[in-house]
């Protein structure tokens, strides 16, 4: 952003001595030009009905002010855009890398899908699989310890059938040994094969899974 300074050099009478954006120069950013309008006011009111000066003075304060604003969120704008900019750029870094997130739907490939689960407390867990369009395709209940583990689905739906490569989501109904009602956490992970930038903050993209760049818990380099 550029800094308004004090002009009155010799040969730069009238100008400022700072670089502002625009295409004239504010009385915010000439010192000069500030004292010029305030002399010039006081030569010329009537005397029978002064102008009070501290009034005139306030008033140009105030406009100075209002102008150093407008500038200041045009900076603003200027700086949001650019640090978009820079997201963008490091989330296309993001490809080719294996990334960890929080979220339930995971990509079933070659019969094999992951989620990390995490336990408040050792107990059972009915662990319920749903395709994209949102139909049931395996239920089952396990033992689960507490803390991090991984649940692995092979892709065997209910009836035998293999279930087709894809996005799947699961939901976890887990209570501790006593019986209690608890709440078990998900996490994905997988390569990330491109980046979405239609929203406001990009989208990781792994086959069609989307996942917001702020929600990436690590990041693997790929080879």
């Amino acid at each position: 952003m550029a800094v308004s300074g004090t002009s009155g050099t010799s040969g730069s009478s009238g100008t400022s001595n700072s670089t502002v954006t625009g295409s004239t120069s504010g009385i915010a950013n000439n010192f000069d030009q500030f004292l010029t309008l305030l002399t010039t006011q006081l030569k010329n009111q009537s005397p029978l009905d002064p102008l009070d000066t501290n009034q005139f003075t306030a008033q140009l304060v105030q406009f100075a002010g209002v102008e150093q604003q407008l500038r200041t969120n045009e900076t603003l704008a200027s700086l949001l855009s650019l640090s978009a900019a820079g997201t963008a750029t490091n989330a296309v870094g993001f490809i080719g890398s294996t990334v960890t997130a929080d979220g339930a739907t995971a990509r079933l490939l070659d019969s094999k899908a992951d989620w990390k689960v995490t336990m408040p407390a050792a107990g059972t867990a009915t662990i319920t699989v749903k395709d994209s369009k949102g139909s049931v395709v395996q239920t089952e209940t396990r033992s689960f310890n507490a803390g991090d583990q991984t649940y692995s689905w092979n892709g065997t739906t209910s009836t035998g059938s293999k279930a087709a490569d894809g996005e799947y989501t699961i939901t976890i109904d887990a209570k501790s040994v006593a019986g209690d009602a608890i709440t078990a956490k998900t996490q994905i992970s997988g390569v990330v094969d491109g980046v979405d930038f239609t929203s406001s903050i990009p989208m990781l993209k792994i086959g069609g899974i989307s996942i917001p760049i702020d929600k990436v818990k690590s990041v693997v380099r790929g080879e």
